[in-house]
């Protein structure tokens, strides 16, 4: 069997385990709002504003320093 799609899988049921297991409701304040999603929800957000900064800080300084990749 290819190892690839076995692999695929394997991420896909873990995905799907920890959605289930995250899916209590918090609530998130800051300053003047607040906004009530599931746990795991936000944790996707979380993970996904992290790689954007981390993109574009690192395009940043590729381009400060004048490396190009």
């Amino acid at each position: 069997m290819n190892y690839r799609l076995i692999l695929v899988l394997t991420l896909a049921g873990l995905a799907v385990l920890f959605i289930i297991q995250n899916i209590a409701v918090v609530e998130i304040s800051f300053l003047f709002w607040s906004v009530q999603m599931s746990r795991s929800l936000l944790i996707f957000f979380m993970v996904a504003i992290g790689i954007i900064i981390g993109w574009f800080l690192h395009s940043f300084f590729n381009h400060r320093t004048g490396k190009t990749i």
